[in-house]
């Protein structure tokens, strides 16, 4: 356990002096199965999960999720999803943002990237919302908040990594994020709703759209539809596995692409480089934990965490709070993904040693990882947003999101009290 401890602060101070966690990872994984069962099996073992890792047939699914959404945003999807949302409720008032909500909501559903739905959605909808005289920290909010329903709305990268690290059912795990993802988007809204009550003049309504034009709007988003229809219906039907789906999402968002016209050689170019740098960053992150995890079993640290566990006499339910509590500490101060791959060979032995179904505690560490992005002072979707909007101020980013991230804990604490909800549509799959 003491080994297994060091390894921990290990991390933290070599994050400390800067060095990226990936490497800090795998830095220590590497030295510490070289201290504690000899240098030869740590090389060993380093070239195996190396290896493991590169040619994992079942990991050729996170490129190909990556490369559907960049060729999706790249298409012009997000605009149609947009103005058919906005078309429907952008009269209301608070109109725009609801607008925004459902918007990350559809794209969410052919995207899979949290920091992807929230970096296009400040192309999308920002400019409207500042057009009709919406409060920046009110807009960057939802932008920020919504954008989050992209890794729980499948397909979803954060789940396709837990369900590779946990070897959980990615397929049960997307069918599992379905009600959850309509909740929190409802949830979202329902804050706009309080938000814009006490502070109407900064999210005045938009101009109603005749029905017609409602119906003309609805057309331009037959494409989002189809993605959904053959990637999720076929991996829910049982026709094709996570990888197929996604090897046919990423080409039939490649034909949208070509089909309007959006591609050129220079933005395919662009298109495959971004798809290939997200996709070293995830493997070099999988191959560092992997090799953590790998430390981390050789020491007696599992095992002592599930025996004082027990001691305490805690029920299973509260443990599963006390974790939640930690992760909700940690995404504050620690990147998400990260901080998920080096707690899961801790928390995830203990979760299943109580009972708990390890699809339901995937959906818990997607909605997690939702808080943590938009947990100042180090959520990414908020960094983004700064980024990209380079007018608005970090300060009224991190004003604008706090409802929301209250929302996400109250919808955080729902998922717990009822795992039904997301254990139900798993339930039916074959």
């Amino acid at each position: 356990m003491t080994a297994a401890l060091i390894g921990f602060a290990g991390i933290f101070l070599l994050a400390l002096l800067r060095v990226p966690l990936a490497f800090a990872m795998g830095l220590v994984g590497f030295a510490g199965i070289g201290l504690t069962r000899g240098w030869q099996p740590a090389l060993a073992s380093t070239a195996q999960v190396v290896y493991e890792t590169g040619f994992a047939y079942t990991l050729s699914v996170i490129p190909l999720f990556i490369l559907m959404g960049n060729f999706v945003a790249r298409a012009g999807l997000a605009h149609e999803l947009f103005a058919a949302a906005y078309a429907f409720i952008g009269h209301l008032r608070g109109g725009l943002a609801h607008a925004t909500v459902a918007a990350c909501a559809g794209f969410g559903a052919i995207c899979g990237s949290s920091i992807a739905t929230a970096a296009t959605m400040s192309k999308v909808a920002y400019p409207s919302m500042r057009k009709l005289g919406y409060s920046d920290a009110l807009s960057t909010g939802v932008m920020a908040a919504g954008g989050t329903l992209g890794i729980m709305i499948p397909p979803s990268t954060i789940m396709v990594i837990y369900g590779i690290v946990t070897e959980t059912n990615i397929g049960k795990l997307f069918a599992a994020g379905v009600i959850p993802g309509v909740l929190t988007a409802a949830m979202l809204m329902l804050a706009i709703v309080v938000v814009t009550s006490r502070d109407p003049e900064h999210a005045p309504p938009g101009e109603r759209a005749t029905w017609p034009q409602r119906w003309r709007a609805l057309r331009g988003i037959w494409g989002v539809l189809v993605l959904v229809l053959v990637v999720l219906g076929g991996i829910y039907g049982g026709f094709f596995t996570a990888t197929e789906g996604a090897g046919f999402g990423a080409a039939g968002a490649f034909l949208f692409a070509l089909l309007r016209r959006k591609l050129t050689w220079r933005s395919l170019y662009e298109v495959l480089v971004e798809s290939a740098r997200t996709t070293a960053m995830l493997f070099a992150l999988l191959i560092a934990a992997t090799l953590f995890a790998n430390f981390v079993n050789f020491t007696t640290l599992p095992g002592d965490l599930k025996d004082g566990i027990t001691h305490l006499g805690l029920s299973p339910t509260m443990v599963v709070v006390a974790m939640m509590a930690i992760y909700v500490v940690l995404g504050t101060v620690m990147e998400e993904l990260t901080m998920v791959l080096l707690t899961i060979p801790l928390f995830f032995p203990i979760v299943t040693s109580l009972g708990f179904d390890p699809v339901w505690f995937g959906v818990l560490i997607v909605m997690i990882v939702q808080i943590g992005l938009i947990s100042p002072p180090v959520g990414m979707n908020l960094f983004v947003l700064n980024a990209l909007l380079p007018g608005v101020g970090l300060n009224q980013i991190f004003r604008g999101c706090w409802p929301f991230v209250l929302v996400m804990v109250v919808m955080l604490a729902v998922l717990i009290a009822f795992p039904q909800l997301s254990l139900w549509l798993p339930s039916l799959m074959k």
